[in-house]
Order: structure tokens, then C-alpha cells, then sequence
């Protein structure tokens, strides 16, 4: 009989890739329910970047000229748009996982985890689409990368683990509170204008560049561009960043661990 842990309970991740071929079904089953019966299909994942990039462009590039380290202002906006779409599409799937796949808890035993893992996982996809599109804008401006670029997948998993970390809080607090769910658009856009997107963190006085690496985000951000366009390299930015970002994903998965026990009840 499986009886629930008591107290606060270990993350063990031998379990979470033991039900590997889950994890997989799971992303999988979101892929299809993305694309089945829609009208653009994957042309959704290049169109939603594409669109803002450009308004971005003619707002703050042409009329409120934003500084952006001297590369065209569509590469400098959607290469922060990458990462950020990224995020924010996981979070949101994250922060839904337990109440969307709430009747597979209470029939089946499975580590709890793959869910919120699950809805970080499935936004790769899109990503692959939109960086495709970059690469053409890219060859369009003339702007190559170079040794850097090698870099890159280190970004993308921060950017996938800072989703992460994040939704394994929301997603658990979610299941007390049912009214979380509408604050996350409004929590994700306040962490939008606070995420160096339409600007660069330079523009920040020097005094707040400590205070303002503490967002996760501007590591991944920064990160980015500097392997994309060759931007000047956000050391302390990253070292910050990836430090909070592991400190709120340990915290989130214990915390995460010990609110499972009561997800049948709840859900």
C-alpha cells in the first residue's frame, strides 16, 4: 500500500526519470492539444514574436529610441523575446499542471513532479519555430554569430529552469487558491517591464545593477544576446540570476513536495 510521507519529503529524481516514458506522453499529449484544430497551427509560435518585435521596433526603437548596444533594434528585441516567450509560455503551463491534470491524481501514483515539468518542457517547440525565424533576420541584417553561439543551450536550460522554479510554486499554491490563476498574467506582465525586453540592463544606473541581477531573468536575457549578437558579456548578471533562480527552484520543489500529499483532496 502506498501511504503518504509525513513532514517535509526529499526530491528523488531517480523516480522522476524511472517514469521518463510519462514525462514524455505528457509533453507529447500538450503538443497535439496545441496544434490540433487550429488555423495557423505552428505559424502562431513565429507570429506572436514577429508582431510584437515589431511594434517594439517602431515604438521604442524609432520614436522613444531606446538605447540598445548598437545592433538593430528587431535583433535586439526579439533576441530578448526568445528566451522571454519561452518563460512565460512554460510558466503558465507549469502554474495550470496540477489542476489541469488533476483526475490523472486521483487514479494513478506518479511522481507529482513530471507535472509542473511537463508544462516547462512542451514550449520548446515554439521556440525552435521562433529562433528559426531569428536566424532569417539575422542573415537579413547581415549579422552573424560567432564561437559563442556554442553557448546557447546553457541559456535556454536557465530560461526552461527559471520557468521551472517558478511554476512549482505557483502551481502548488494554485491548488489552495484557485483565484492564483488570475494573477498570473497580471504577475507575468510586471515581470515583463521588469525584465531588460525593450531595453538594455546598461540603461540601469549602476548604483541598482546588483538589486535589479536579482531577477532572474536579466541573467537569461542578457545571456542571449551576448551569445547571439556579442553584446557586452553579463558576468555578474548571470552569476546573480542563476544563483536566485537555483535558490527559488530547491525552495519550490520542497515546498512543492510537501503540499503534494493533499492534491487528491483538493483538486
Amino acid at each position: 500500500m502506498i501511504r503518504p510521507s509525513r513532514g517535509w519529503s526529499s526530491i528523488n529524481l531517480k523516480e522522476i526519470w524511472d517514469y521518463r516514458e510519462l514525462l514524455y506522453f505528457l509533453v507529447w499529449r500538450e503538443i497535439k492539444v496545441r496544434y490540433k484544430q487550429t488555423l495557423l497551427g505552428a505559424a502562431w509560435a513565429i507570429i506572436q514574436p514577429l508582431s510584437m518585435m515589431i511594434v517594439f521596433t517602431l515604438f521604442f526603437g524609432k520614436f522613444v529610441k531606446v538605447p540598445h548596444s548598437n545592433v538593430p533594434y528587431p535583433l535586439f528585441s526579439y533576441s530578448a523575446l526568445l528566451p522571454w516567450m519561452l518563460f512565460s509560455e512554460g510558466l503558465g503551463r507549469s502554474a495550470q499542471s496540477v489542476i489541469v491534470d488533476g483526475r490523472i491524481i486521483n487514479k494513478v501514483y506518479f511522481p507529482r513532479l513530471i507535472l509542473p515539468v511537463s508544462g516547462v518542457i512542451t514550449p520548446l517547440v515554439d521556440f525552435v519555430f521562433a529562433f528559426a525565424v531569428f536566424l532569417g533576420i539575422m542573415f537579413y541584417y547581415g549579422v552573424v554569430p560567432d564561437a559563442r553561439i556554442i553557448f546557447l543551450p546553457l541559456f535556454v536550460g536557465l530560461a526552461l529552469i527559471t520557468s521551472m522554479a517558478a511554476g512549482f510554486w505557483l502551481s502548488a499554491i494554485n491548488v489552495q487558491y484557485r483565484d492564483v490563476r488570475y494573477t498570473i498574467p497580471f504577475l507575468t506582465q510586471l515581470w515583463f517591464f521588469a525584465s531588460p525586453v525593450v531595453y538594455s540592463s546598461a540603461s540601469m544606473p549602476k548604483s541598482w545593477q546588483f538589486f535589479y541581477s536579482l531577477n532572474p531573468m536579466v541573467g537569461v536575457i542578457e545571456g542571449f544576446r551576448w551569445v547571439l549578437l556579442g553584446t557586452e558579456p553579463p558576468g555578474h548578471m548571470i552569476v546573480a540570476s542563476t544563483a536566485i533562480t537555483l535558490i527559488v527552484l530547491i525552495l519550490g520543489a520542497f515546498y512543492y513536495r510537501k503540499t503534494e500529499k493533499t492534491f487528491a483532496d483538493v483538486v
